[in-house]
């Protein structure tokens, strides 16, 4: 029986887009429950039409650390979620270095804004490829390992509240974490025989570098009536009784539910983490 406070002991999991944000948060959490790490990023500008800051190989040596710092260990990697082969050979070194693999999550995405009709193919092609395709080269990439390893396990695919209702501006990542949904769900269904469990979670409002203030207050400038998509929570979040973004650690802790034995029941669900904001 697994120690009830490290309940993932002895597992190994897999988290893409873990340099910073929701992906180091949910690999440092896993860590914390008992399992050792593969973090990988791909610390790098991925286009030109996303604006914010890429993660640096820096930020995925410092998720490292902070993996380490648990007592667990950890195998981190600049690997860009478009390339199928590097996948595959970053989980067969995993398999390699720590012998099986039981939890994916897939978490690595991307953002921009633009109206459907005025954004350019780079815009489009790039969130959709990075979003939706990155994560099915993922799954291509981990599942038959965890197949092979006869342990069944957990697959949390991280979509958004953007998976779950419309949201004008960034049609393309909606169009994107929806896919995802149908992703998880059919993956539930053909993985379960293996014991393999597969859920979304659809974060909304997450203080991560993907948030960019400035840019939302200009496109609703612009558009303001779409910001009657984009409501207000209803459950206070920051300690500083401030910022209206969630901190990451509380999406994690979701992400570690799911990963462990106490959500053994769940398998093909869509999960709000949300605060609340979808009831509006």
């Amino acid at each position: 029986m697994s120690d009830t406070n490290e309940p993932l002991i002895g597992q190994v999991a897999l988290v893409t887009g873990a340099a910073r944000g929701q992906g180091r948060a949910h690999a440092v959490r896993l860590a914390a429950a008992g399992a050792d790490i593969i973090a990988v990023d791909a610390c790098a500008p991925v286009s030109d039409t996303i604006t914010y800051q890429a993660a640096t190989p820096e930020d995925l040596a410092e998720t490292g650390r902070l993996v380490e710092a648990t007592g667990r260990k950890a195998l981190t990697r600049a690997v860009d979620v478009r390339n199928l082969a590097e996948l595959q050979t970053l989980v067969s070194d995993g398999i390699a270095l720590f012998g099986r693999l039981d939890i994916l999550v897939a978490n690595a995405g991307v953002l921009s804004w633009a109206r459907l009709w005025e954004m350019s193919e780079e815009q489009w092609d790039t969130v959709v490829d990075v979003n939706l395709s990155g994560a099915w080269r993922t799954v291509r990439a981990a599942v038959p390992a965890m197949i092979e390893a006869g342990n069944g396990g957990s697959i949390i695919i991280v979509s958004s509240s953007a998976g779950l209702k419309a949201t004008p501006g960034n049609g393309h990542y909606a169009a994107s974490k929806h896919g995802l949904v149908a992703l998880t769900n059919t993956l539930a269904i053909e993985a379960g025989e293996f014991g393999i469990r597969v859920n979304s979670i659809h974060p909304y409002s997450v203080d991560t570098p993907m948030i960019q203030p400035d840019t939302m207050m200009e496109m609703f400038g612009k558009y303001p009536t779409f910001l009657h998509s984009f409501p207000p929570v209803p459950l206070k979040q920051a300690s500083d009784g401030q910022s209206g973004f969630m901190p990451a650690e509380d999406v994690a802790e979701v992400v570690a539910w799911l990963a462990g034995p106490g959500s053994g029941a769940i398998t093909g669900t869509q999960i709000p983490v949300d605060a609340g904001a979808l009831k509006f």
